[in-house]
Formats: structure tokens, C-alpha cells, sequence
């Protein structure tokens, strides 16, 4: 369904994206944000199911800073963490603000996000234009704690996510007390991939559900 389109960013940095149109008219506009393994074939799906549900879909490469193209197994997570250390918060949020104006040609815009991109949507909420946040078991919230998002944020964590233990979901609640914060029982970290050994089809349906409740009420 979808397509390659390139954006370019307020500083002039050219990247890829993956776009996805709905069949009629579409209700909004949505970013979905990246995990920390680039534009797989799974945040493919997502923006396509995006576009099925309605909305205008795009999902920035912003690994482009990097290099162009980079989608890593989700068992390369060394490597997936050394690109994402290569990259600077800053130019993320610009190439994310890059994805947002496509996505505002349909209206409002939401940001969705997974893994290291479910954190992005946070930090997208609150220092970049956008009206919603969707973040899925984000952990480095917890390195921006002291800011605020100026939008709603839903955010989805599973309770048996190894890398987010309940203690750090507890801190970020804290310190997002406009934040819709729900947990899932027996979902660990990437419950809502295909791909993952964690995947959980109950959570993943219940957390789309909450998700496109949350849109409705928002964009």
C-alpha cells in the first residue's frame, strides 16, 4: 500500500520515509517513529494499518543520518545501539518535525511510536509541533524526565518488560501526571511486533484499541 517518499528537514538533510495513504479521505495524520532497528518491514505494516484505519501514515528514516537504508534483525542490538548513539537528539526532533508537516496535509497529527521511537513520541510531545503522543514502552523518557509535553500522551508499558522494569514505569508516571499510563499483564518489551519473540496478540489488540480511542478523542 504504501511507498518511499523523501523528506527534507529545516536544516536541508534529505531522508527517506515510508508513506502510506488511506483509501478516502483521511482523518488525520500520524508519524509512527521508529524502534531501534530502522524502517523494518514491521513499522511497514504499522503504516500501512495506519492508512487502512484512516490516516495518513508516514515513518521517517532517521537512521539516514547515519547511513541510508539501515533495518536491522531484531538481534543486532549492539549494532542498533551504536547507530542510535550516533545520532543527536536535535536532528532527531528535526527529522521528526520534517515527518510531522507531511502528515499535516490531512490535519491534525498524532506521533506513534515503539521501543526507542515510543520514547521519541515523548520528547516529540514536548518540544515539537505536534497535537498527540502514542509511546510505547519508551524507556529513555526517563533521560528527559525534567521536561513537560505540551499535547496528550497515552503511553503503553508490559509489565514483563525485562528492559522497563516497574519501578522506571513508576518514574515516568510521576513525572507525566497528565499522561494516560496503562500496563499489561504478561507482555514484555515489543509485545505489540510480529516480529518479536515477545509478541502478544491480546495486549497488542487491547493497547490498538485504547490507541484509536485516544485519537478519536484527540486529532
Amino acid at each position: 500500500m504504501g511507498k518511499q517518499i523523501q523528506l527534507t528537514a529545516s536544516d536541508g538533510h534529505s531522508l527517506a520515509a515510508y508513506c502510506a495513504q488511506p483509501a478516502g479521505t483521511p482523518k488525520a495524520g500520524v508519524v509512527i517513529l521508529q524502534e531501534i532497528f530502522g524502517i523494518t518491514n514491521h513499522i511497514r505494516q504499522v503504516v500501512d494499518q495506519y492508512a487502512e484505519l484512516g490516516y495518513l501514515a508516514v515513518a521517517p528514516a532517521l537512521f539516514d543520518r547515519v547511513g541510508e537504508g539501515i533495518a536491522l534483525d531484531y538481534t543486532d542490538i549492539q549494532a542498533a545501539l551504536e547507530v542510535v548513539g550516533q545520532l543527536g537528539l536535535e536532528d532527531v526532533m528535526i527529522d521528526v518535525q520534517a515527518a510531522a508537516a507531511q502528515a499535516r496535509g490531512a490535519g491534525k497529527v498524532a506521533a506513534i511510536g515503539y521501543c526507542w521511537g515510543g520514547a521519541i513520541v515523548d520528547l516529540a510531545a514536548c518540544r515539537i509541533d505536534i497535537d498527540a503522543g502514542v509511546s510505547y514502552y519508551g524507556r529513555r523518557t526517563l533521560e528527559w524526565l525534567d521536561e513537560q509535553p505540551k499535547c496528550p500522551v497515552i503511553y503503553h508499558f508490559g509489565r514483563d518488560d525485562q528492559s522497563i522494569p516497574m519501578d522506571a514505569v513508576e518514574q515516568i508516571t510521576a513525572a507525566r501526571p497528565d499522561g494516560i499510563v496503562h500496563i499489561y499483564d504478561g507482555a514484555g518489551h515489543g509485545f505489540n511486533c510480529t516480529d518479536r519473540k515477545d509478541y502478544s496478540p491480546k495486549n497488542a489488540k487491547l493497547a490498538l484499541n485504547r490507541t484509536l480511542e485516544f485519537l478519536d478523542e484527540n486529532l
